[in-house]
């Protein structure tokens, strides 16, 4: 995808094979500590990373500990994030206008990127109805065992309003002839 696009996926940075992160040619998210950085032209990446490592480095150093002067340390902790957000907007709008470049380039292929999420989407749709229908039977099914016990002639009171006593007395004797 990158030879199409004539240069590296970043500023500075050649076109080349592909390598692993943190191999040759390539600096990784976790190549070293943030003082062993390989010199060289600065990525987005590398802005990120460090914009990144320098939001937690405030936040764990010893004077943000020791509590000297919380303003200062939240002024401090303030600048670090707005850099790294940025550098994280900075980083969106590359890959937006990678993206862009890949639309104008190769239509073909971001309608079929297109297809393929609508077709996994619709594929968990489906799977999501599925797990809901299943529910819906079995509380379906409840309800209906339910009013099948509630409906049975036997089970009405008589009209009138001693009917509910009626029926209860009819049901004790039963059940005390049933204890002996």
């Amino acid at each position: 995808m990158s030879s199409s696009m004539g240069s590296g996926m970043f500023p500075g940075q050649q076109s080349a094979g592909p390598h692993p992160v943190g191999g040759p040619g390539q600096p990784g998210l976790l190549s070293g500590a943030p003082g062993n950085r390989v010199q060289g032209p600065n990525t987005l990446v590398d802005d990120l990373e460090a914009s990144f490592e320098a939001c937690f480095a405030s936040l764990v150093s010893q004077d943000y500990v020791n509590g000297t002067d919380q303003e200062e340390i939240r002024t401090g902790v303030d600048q670090c994030i707005q850099k790294f957000l940025d550098v994280a907007r900075q980083t969106e709008c590359f890959f937006l206008q990678k993206r862009l470049q890949l639309s104008v380039q190769k239509p073909d292929q971001v309608v079929k990127e297109d297809v393929s999420e609508l077709r996994n989407e619709l594929q968990r749709k489906e799977l999501l109805v599925q797990k809901h229908l299943s529910k819906l039977h079995h509380w379906q099914q409840v309800l209906e065992d339910v009013s099948v016990q509630h409906r049975k002639p036997s089970d009405l009171p008589p009209p009138g309003p001693l009917g509910f006593l009626e029926q209860a007395s009819a049901i004790l004797p039963a059940a005390a002839l049933k204890q002996t």
